[in-house]
């Protein structure tokens, strides 16, 4: 069994933003573990999602953490929570909420995809078009678009996955251009395997698996950076940035020879 890599814990050294920071699908997985790096730091914390029993956990386990629910793909919910923190909204939204399972071709279902399209890549959607005009009012802001290495090239079993993750880098690269001297950042986080309830379930051996702790260091170590991309862990996000460039015919025969799928 291929057990996740942990990260040492260092100080946080990101400057902390007013109102410090939301994160949605903070649960359980990244969310949950950024949740207490930022809590360990003294920022204020507020955190979203979907199931009310993690989320109230989570709030019990990290001081000054503030539970708001909310279903990401629920376009009037999101704008109703964003109002609501508008007196205080934090300068950072890290937006993790995510979902994932098999879309194989054997068994493709436009259902399928549409659930992963509608959290993956909507439910971001949704909190980016809400935050903007008030981030925009304030010249001030910061948006942390949480993608995947799945999101580089198309791979087998997960075509609705990788489809919604390559959307959501593509969505951060325009918003980038576009926000460009407003005073509002746009980040975009690429993690490779990460031990959290969803890849639990994958019946193959993941390779590179961290936790979600080393994931939550990953993100403040980028940040603290300030560069665009944040993609982790280093050696399977250079590879899987490789496939990129491959030709197709090399790069299908490279992913069937490795995956056996």
């Amino acid at each position: 069994m291929i057990r996740p890599t942990a990260a040492p814990q260092a100080p946080l050294r990101l400057p902390q933003p007013p109102g410090g920071v939301w994160l949605t699908g903070a649960g359980t997985g990244i969310g949950a573990a950024l949740a207490h790096t930022f809590a360990a730091a003294g920022w204020p914390v507020t955190a979203s999602g979907r199931r009310q029993e993690p989320l109230q956990a989570l709030a019990a386990r990290v001081p000054g953490c503030v539970p708001v629910p909310l279903d990401v793909t629920d376009r009037a919910a999101v704008q109703a929570a964003v109002s609501a923190m508008a007196p205080s909204l934090p300068t950072l939204a890290v937006l993790c909420a995510g979902t994932h399972h098999p879309t194989p071709a054997t068994a493709f279902s436009a259902a399928g995809v549409r659930d992963l399209i509608d959290t993956n890549l909507m439910g971001i959607v949704h909190c980016v078009e809400a935050l903007l005009p008030l981030y925009l009012a304030r010249g001030q802001g910061h948006l942390v678009l949480v993608a995947s290495v799945a999101g580089y090239r198309g791979l087998p079993t997960a075509a609705g996955y990788c489809a919604s993750k390559a959307a959501v880098i593509a969505l951060a690269e325009s918003l980038r251009l576009d926000l460009a001297d407003t005073g509002v950042q746009v980040t975009v986080v690429n993690p490779g395997f990460v031990d959290t309830p969803l890849t639990q379930q994958n019946p193959f051996p993941m390779p590179d698996l961290i936790t979600a702790e080393a994931a939550a260091a990953q993100i403040v170590r980028g940040l603290e950076q300030g560069g665009f991309e944040i993609a982790f862990p280093r050696r399977f996000a250079t590879a899987m940035k490789l496939l990129r460039i491959l030709p197709d015919r090399w790069y299908f025969s490279a992913v069937r020879r490795f995956t056996g799928l």
